[in-house]
């Protein structure tokens, strides 16, 4: 009964943490799927182990108010240090690194887990996390919602001052054709919500350089089936555009 119990509550809290994941990774946060379902099972894992492992040292004889798991909670809290120290947070105000630091606090878990006595608890949570960390998302990817099968790149343009930014966003999102003025019919808003955009822009930041070119620092979302030197074409095809910086997020 106890590994049924045990088989539904890691069961359900890789759940929940999937529904949390899916949630962030659609608003394009840095908490997404792999590291709510990481931290949502790893903590479901002591968690169960904490109060079992109480009921069984105090059947076999031990004192009840000897608390087995206060050095594992000790543990826990100097491992997760370990683990923020692998959080890095990059010059284009993207944080990495949330999954690897995760996945540390995981292992700790597990670790107290087998030093409790609960073995096949812990190789079910280990077939869990692989899932989580392995066939979910590329799943998701399939079969789930469109914001699910993006990528988040960051792109750096210097481009000369002769282009209206208007018309640089348009033409990215266009996938480089510039909408030239007046030389082709306007196209209406009606044209525009029928046709299907790939690349969509999520921020915009603009800065004058000394020599009087202009920085252009972009947030974009593509499908993840694009590769990134098909960006990087992209935009170097577009007029008044001098160098391109690519790096996916």
């Amino acid at each position: 009964m106890f590994i049924q119990e045990f088989v539904i509550k890691i069961s359900l809290s890789l759940l929940l943490g999937l529904v949390i994941g899916i949630d962030r990774q659609m608003k394009h946060k840095p908490l997404g799927l792999k590291t709510s379902m990481v931290i949502c099972v790893a903590s479901c894992l002591v968690t169960i182990v904490s109060v079992e492992s109480f009921f069984k040292y105090s059947a076999e004889g031990l004192s009840t108010n000897m608390d087995p798991m206060r050095l594992a909670a000790q543990i826990v809290s100097g491992v997760g240090f370990l683990g923020a120290g692998v959080i890095l947070r990059r010059n284009n105000d993207v944080i990495s690194g949330l999954t690897t630091a995760a996945m540390i606090w995981a292992a700790s878990g597990l670790g107290i887990a087998i030093g409790a006595g609960f073995y096949l608890e812990s190789f079910y949570t280990v077939l869990l996390i692989l899932i989580a960390i392995n066939i979910i998302p590329s799943l998701l990817k399939t079969i789930g919602p469109p914001t699910l099968k993006q990528d988040d790149v960051a792109l750096k343009i210097v481009m000369e001052p002769n282009l209206n930014m208007t018309e640089l966003i348009e033409a990215i999102e266009q996938k480089g054709e510039i909408l030239e003025e007046k030389a082709t019919e306007p196209i209406t808003k009606k044209k525009k919500k029928r046709r299907k955009k790939e690349i969509s822009i999520r921020s915009v930041k603009v800065k004058d350089l000394d020599n009087g070119n202009q920085l252009i620092d972009l947030k974009i979302s593509v499908p993840s089936k694009m590769y990134i030197t098909d960006v990087y074409y992209i935009i170097k095809k577009i007029r008044y555009v001098k160098s391109v910086n690519v790096e996916k997020l």
